[in-house]
């Protein structure tokens, strides 16, 4: 007797196994696209995954939908590790009704989620998903509403990581948006709110799904996308090398890393690679490079907004998030997409401890109408209000330019930065001394004959206001530093931040201008 129902279990196991069925299995695989199992296998450790509701069906008959039944109901989901941490993971399953949504499916991943929250450890979502399951009208909306409410309970106690890998339509857009990290697959992962049929219908405008929503899209246009991956395979080590850099929820610290790399090398070169003139642009990198550990520096957002680098680093084995501008696009200068990215990156790492480097190389926000018609004060803010938000150790550097409100938002000492360093080639000030002076001494340079003046005028203004020093008199830079000793001032201010405590006044939360 007891052999039934072994023999009934294994059939029900087995048949769970197949999802959609070998046919469906087989065409997924015909467009390229691995399976939501194989998907989790690829990316936990061997061995590892265990599934939690294997068994779930749905438990609707209109529309003959008693006759479209199959175990798991359209999403894979269970535990596992990934580099020996725990994590969870949820795949939507296309063999399996398209991989729609149903409400048991939302129950199944808000099952997880709870999960994940209440034993501290990342959440891992796989998209490929026709979007709500039409057939169950309202009640699959409802289980979309309830993955949002989860995301939000989740927000910045425990990392959200979506990877996208299949089409995602209408409200199945706004949980990956919602989640803190999205990796998309090019010319796999799909992401819009209404599609290209819709667009044509209302709008008259043919366009494709790629480009209305592709990988490439969101990752260079709209900055949905902080990683684009080629294949994958490549989408899951993206995945494994995100949680090597963070913790597993925001009551512990990030992994650190045995490291051969001297905390206190020195690096002579770094003054070289500013160039003499300030107007010439220079790579960043390079000097992020240089003073990380092992030149060992994982980029978030590399494809949006580059005029502001984001990423993460180890100093002495311990991770550091990265802000920095970057010369070499836009000049350094702020607009409203890099404050955006920025900001959303600095908030992540202060949620979930991670200390903050801030090196700074700037003229100043980006003048013109385009970027005061769509908002750059309002944008521009958040910046402002994410450094004076983090209550983890924040460290500056100003490097080159550090001119008037673009001084003040990338890590300004008045927004409760906790050490302030310069390079002796650092230049703060309202403007710099060019503009300044045409604007102090207008009627004076109008009545010049020579060039002179302006030279004599631009030098006193430096020596006056744009020089390192000055700020060091007033103690809004804590030390002018030498180039070569970056690495080991950073990581000995590091150390004695280690055990930085900041309490805030009580509230409920603050009100950051969206």
């Amino acid at each position: 007797m007891h052999s039934d129902k072994i023999e009934e279990f294994s059939e029900k196991t087995k048949t769970s196994l197949q999802g959609g069925g070998q046919d469906r299995i087989k065409a997924q695989h015909d467009k390229g696209k691995l399976t939501a199992r194989e998907r989790i296998n690829l990316l936990l450790d061997e061995g590892s995954f265990v599934e939690i509701d294997p068994m779930v069906t749905h438990h609707y008959h209109e529309y003959d939908m008693q006759k479209k039944k199959f175990f798991t109901d359209g999403v894979v989901g269970g535990y596992g590790s990934v580099g020996g941490r725990q994590i969870f993971v949820f795949a939507y399953d296309f063999t399996v009704l398209g991989g729609t949504l149903s409400n048991m499916g939302a129950k199944k991943i808000t099952k997880l989620m709870d999960h994940a929250v209440r034993t501290g450890c990342p959440i891992i979502g796989i998209m490929d998903s026709g979007g709500a399951r039409i057939q169950e009208g309202i009640m699959s909306l409802d289980g979309f509403a309830d993955i949002f409410y989860h995301n939000q309970l989740a927000s910045g106690v425990v990392p959200q990581i979506t990877a996208s890998i299949g089409p995602s339509a209408g409200g199945s857009v706004y949980s990956p948006a919602m989640t803190d990290f999205v990796i998309m697959v090019e010319k796999a992962g799909t992401m819009f709110v209404t599609g290209p049929d819709v667009v044509k219908t209302v709008l008259g405008e043919e366009i494709s799904f790629d480009d209305l929503g592709g990988a490439m899209t969101h990752g260079t246009k709209s900055g949905v996308s902080h990683f684009v991956a080629q294949n994958e395979y490549e989408c899951m080590d993206y995945i494994r090398k995100l949680i090597s850099y963070i913790p597993q929820n925001n009551s512990e610290e990030p992994p650190a890393k045995k490291t051969d790399d001297d905390p206190n090398r020195l690096d002579h070169n770094l003054i070289n690679i500013i160039p003499d003139n300030p107007l010439q642009p220079y790579d960043m990198k390079e000097i992020i490079n240089s003073i990380i550990d092992d030149r060992e520096f994982f980029e978030v957002h590399e494809l949006f907004a580059p005029n502001i680098i984001v990423g993460y680093g180890r100093m002495n084995g311990k991770v550091v998030g990265i802000v920095a501008n970057q010369p070499l696009s836009l000049a350094g200068a702020l607009d409203i997409d890099s404050s955006n990215k920025a900001a959303r990156f600095i908030r992540f790492c202060d949620s979930f401890n991670i200390p903050l480097i801030t090196l700074v190389d700037t003229p100043g926000y980006m003048p013109g109408s385009n970027q005061e018609h769509n908002g750059i004060i309002r944008h521009g803010s958040k910046l402002l209000y994410a450094y004076c938000e983090a209550t983890v150790p924040k460290i500056t550097l100003v490097i080159g330019k550090a001119y008037g409100g673009a001084y003040i938002a990338m890590g300004s000492k008045n927004l409760h930065t906790d050490i302030n360093y310069a390079w002796p080639t650092a230049r703060c000030a309202v403007l710099g001394a060019e503009a300044a002076i045409k604007i102090m001494y207008r009627k004076e340079l109008a009545n010049a004959d020579s060039d002179d003046l302006k030279k004599q005028l631009i030098g006193e203004f430096a020596e006056k206001f744009e020089n390192p020093y000055v700020a060091a008199s007033h103690g809004t830079v804590d030390n002018v530093i030498d180039p070569a000793q970056t690495r080991p001032m950073l990581i000995k201010a590091l150390d004695m931040l280690s055990n930085k405590r900041e309490k805030q006044l009580p509230r409920k939360h603050g009100n950051i201008n969206l």
